[in-house]
C-alpha cells in the first residue's frame, strides 16, 4: 500500500511517515498543497492523508482535484478543525473520512487500510493464490493453514505480489510499493526480502524469478 502523508507540521508528518512506515506501508510526504499536487501527478497512490490548513495549495483545493481525477485515490482529512460542521464541509469537498487531531494512532491506521480496501480498484480483502492467504487487516497470513510469522517489509512485499498475481513485478515495482520514493534503485534490499519470505514460505517454491522481468506468484 503507497500512501502519501500531506502535513506542513514537520514534526508531526515525520510521526507519521515513520509510524506508517511500521506497519509496512510505502509512505511519501509532501509539506504543502503545491508540492503534493506535484507527487500526485507523478506517482499511484492508494491513500492520502490530508491537513486541510496548507500553504501553497489549500488541503480543500486540492481534495477537490483529487476527487476529480480519473484515478481515483482515496483521502483521510487529517485536521485540527474537528467540529461537525468541519467534517460535514470536508466530506462535502470529496474526502472520503475525516479524523479530528489529537488522533489515536491505532484508529489512524484501521482507516487508511479500511480506504484503501474501498479504493474502485481494490481486489477483495483476503488474498488467495498457491494454498497461500493473507489478510491485509488482520495483518495474517497463512499458506496452505500453517500460519506464517513475517516481518513487516516481508509481509508488505508478499502482499503486493498477491495483488499483482499473476503478472511480474519488477525489483523497482516492488520498492516504488513497498519501501518508499527515496528507496535507492541499485540497492539489493528487494533480493535480500524476497530470499528471507522464500524460507519462510517453505516448499515447493511460490515465489519466482525471471531475470531482467521481475517476481511473481507462481500461477
Amino acid at each position: 500500500m503507497r500512501v502519501l502523508v500531506v502535513e506542513d507540521a514537520r514534526a508531526l508528518a515525520a510521526v507519521l511517515v515513520e509510524g506508517l512506515s511500521d506497519q509496512g506501508m510505502a509512505v511519501d510526504v509532501a509539506y504543502d498543497g503545491l508540492e503534493a499536487a506535484a507527487k500526485l501527478d507523478l506517482n499511484a497512490y492508494d491513500v492520502v492523508v490530508l491537513d486541510r490548513d496548507l500553504p501553497g495549495v489549500h488541503g480543500d483545493t486540492l481534495c477537490q482535484m483529487i476527487s476529480e481525477r480519473d484515478d481515483r485515490v482515496m483521502v483521510l482529512m487529517l485536521t485540527a478543525a474537528g467540529s461537525p460542521g468541519d467534517r460535514v464541509a470536508g466530506l462535502t469537498l470529496g474526502a472520503d473520512d475525516y479524523l479530528a487531531k489529537p488522533f489515536h494512532f491505532p484508529e489512524l491506521v484501521l482507516r487508511i487500510r479500511s480506504l484503501a480496501r474501498r479504493q474502485p480498484s481494490a481486489r477483495p480483502r483476503t488474498l488467495r493464490a498457491a494454498g497461500i492467504e493473507l489478510d491485509p487487516l488482520r495483518r495474517t497470513t497463512t499458506r496452505d493453514g500453517r500460519p506464517l510469522d513475517l516481518s513487516v517489509k516481508e509481509f508488505a512485499l508478499l502482499e503486493a505480489l498477491l495483488r499483482a498475481s499473476p503478472a511480474f513485478l519488477s525489483s523497482e515495482d516492488l520498492l516504488e510499493q513497498v519501501w518508499d520514493e527515496y528507496a535507492n534503485p541499485l540497492t539489493n534490499t528487494v533480493t535480500v526480502t524476497v530470499g528471507r519470505l522464500r524460507r519462510k514460505l517453505g516448499d515447493p517454491p511460490v515465489i519466482t524469478t525471471t531475470p531482467g522481468v521481475g517476481y511473481r506468484i507462481r500461477p
